[in-house]
């Protein structure tokens, strides 16, 4: 890690060094369930689903998972999301070469059917800026997006779950695109996790762990935003929480579809 690296700070922030501890150990033995090496198409695939129910549900569209699983939800939303979760495992590779054109694919899947078919998949000058209203991104939200994307193609050398959060919670905040732009801002973080092999095949359910904490989600989201140490704090602290729970709703399902085998 160089000294200039701009996320290396982040590692110094009270707490965060050993709850990333703790959220390693979780994602790594969540990983080596035995379930997962003949299993592991189903579980993986079951994983997206709750995965994609709960990142709806966080933009507050929330329905239950066996209702979507029977396909009983038309809710453009969760189809949304389901698009995009299903598209993860193909954009894992381009993600860390081409972040704005990834981005830019994950809105036109969520948003569809949602903003104007000429909107999607292009940023909007700030969040309460309409799809309609055609107003082209200023240079702030110009220059937030190049730096995430100097980020994801390589500008630091963190922790890739450290990396995940702050992409995160900077779309969260920008909301560069209109309509469904949380269900983008997470399935962002899980390409991060994937594209650097800390999750290479898409299996925790850290939107599910988000889900279960939402009030919590919310407010370090919104204090994140203030970009005060304290309020990054707060939202890293969050993050890595949910990841723990992601990991272990990974296990429930792993043991799930191993006790159904």
């Amino acid at each position: 890690m160089t000294e200039t690296d701009p996320l290396a700070p982040l590692l110094d922030l009270a707490d965060v060094a050993p709850a990333l501890d703790r959220a390693r150990e979780q994602v790594d033995a969540a990983l080596r369930h035995r379930a997962l090496r003949r299993h592991g198409g189903s579980v993986a695939a079951e994983i997206s689903l709750r995965s994609a129910v709960a990142s709806a549900a966080l933009d507050g569209h929330d329905h239950p998972v066996a209702d979507v699983r029977a396909g009983t939800v038309t809710d453009p939303v969760v189809q949304g999301a389901l698009r995009v979760a299903e598209a993860v495992p193909t954009l894992a590779d381009r993600w860390p070469r081409a972040p704005r054109q990834v981005l830019a694919r994950l809105h036109v899947l969520a948003a569809r059917g949602l903003v104007p078919a000429d909107q999607l998949g292009r940023p909007v000058a700030r969040p309460d800026v309409t799809p309609q209203s055609g107003v082209a991104p200023g240079p702030d939200v110009t220059l937030r997006l190049d730096g995430i994307s100097a980020l994801v193609g390589g500008g630091t050398s963190v922790p890739a779950l450290l990396l995940a959060a702050v992409v995160h919670a900077e779309l969260l905040a920008l909301r560069p695109f209109a309509g469904p732009g949380g269900v983008v801002a997470r399935a962002a973080a899980r390409l991060t996790l994937v594209a650097a092999g800390t999750d290479p095949r898409g299996l925790l359910a850290v939107e599910v762990g988000h889900r279960e904490r939402q009030p919590e989600y919310v407010g370090s989201a919104g204090a994140f935003a203030t970009g005060t140490p304290d309020g990054v704090r707060s939202w890293l602290r969050h993050y890595l929480t949910a990841v723990e729970l992601g990991a272990q709703e990974l296990t429930r399902v792993a043991d799930e579809v191993l006790a159904n085998a």
